[in-house]
């Protein structure tokens, strides 16, 4: 007669001990990481397709982070760009108005003043790096120290930039260059301010050569300010374009942030509800197998 071998009950209570202790370690681990799973390999066919939704994820992080940081750079630009055209466009009404009246007192003053304005914010820095020099980080962008220096200079030799440019990488083939020197801002306005400073000191009433430098000094300051103005209205176009892509990555990085979600991020209701049924059914496996290991024939016969 064949045997069937048989296990010892108390044998399948251990095991079923060892299963019910596994489930509840599980989900307190998944509990304590908020994860399903603690590594990709553990999700299953979700694993590839996840790794490469943290690369994606990076990668739009990454254009979002470069936007902003182009972002800042323009902004900084408009500033001081807006800056350059509010003490120019200050200094050509007050010429024009000493023009028209024939009386100049403190107009000398005033070219001082608009080119000390001018010269601040060509020669701008972010911590200690000139905002306007290209590459070439070293040197002010604009030489002259003073407005009495540009008497008999060529505006096109008082830069000291390059015009090296910046690239940034702001979406999937997307590359922005940006990056604006002090030429590209002043040398206009820099051929008005050599006008005046050759025109030597102005007192109450200029002469007659003072004059027509005066007027000279006024077409070029308006040939100057549509520099300065074209300038920034490419500045600002690239500010549109940045804010566009960076708020593309923002978005798309949100989409695959709530596609891993879905399948790495454990439900803290459900884990709850698992725990609590593990525990239960721990409970009961360790007071069954407690009262089989307490069984035995004498016990019985008695």
């Amino acid at each position: 007669m064949t045997r069937i071998a048989t296990i010892p009950l108390q044998h399948v209570m251990a095991g079923g001990i060892t299963h019910a202790q596994e489930l509840l370690q599980t989900s307190q681990t998944q509990l304590a990481t908020r994860k399903k799973a603690p590594d990709f390999a553990s999700l299953g066919t979700n694993g590839v397709r996840n790794l490469s939704a943290h690369s994606l994820q990076a990668q739009q992080t990454a254009y979002a982070g470069a936007a902003t940081n182009v972002a800042t750079t323009l902004s900084l630009y408009d500033v001081n760009i807006n800056a350059i055209d509010t003490a120019a466009s200050s200094l050509r009404t007050q010429i024009f108005t000493a023009v028209g009246t024939g009386q100049t007192p403190g107009l000398d003053a005033s070219f001082k003043i608009a080119f000390d304005q001018v010269r601040a914010s060509l020669n701008a820095s972010v911590d200690g790096v000139p905002l306007f020099s290209g590459a070439q980080t070293g040197l002010d962008p604009l030489q002259p120290a003073t407005f009495s220096a540009m008497a008999g200079l060529d505006p096109a030799a008082t830069f000291a930039n390059d015009d090296v440019r910046s690239v940034a990488r702001v979406g999937d083939s997307v590359d922005i260059q940006y990056g604006i020197t002090a030429s590209d801002v002043g040398t206009k306005l820099l051929a008005a301010f050599r006008t005046l400073a050759d025109a030597g000191p102005i007192g109450d009433s200029p002469t007659d050569v003072q004059k027509a430098a005066l007027t000279k000094a006024l077409g070029q300051l308006d040939v100057g300010l549509t520099q300065v103005r074209s300038v920034n209205a490419d500045n600002g176009r690239r500010q549109a374009q940045v804010e566009t892509q960076a708020t593309r990555a923002s978005e798309r990085g949100d989409i695959l942030s709530s596609l891993i979600s879905a399948s790495e991020d454990a439900d803290l209701g459900q884990i709850a509800i698992d725990i609590a049924q593990n525990k239960s059914v721990l409970q009961a496996s360790y007071s069954v197998f407690s009262q089989l290991a307490g069984l035995n024939l004498g016990a019985y016969l008695k």
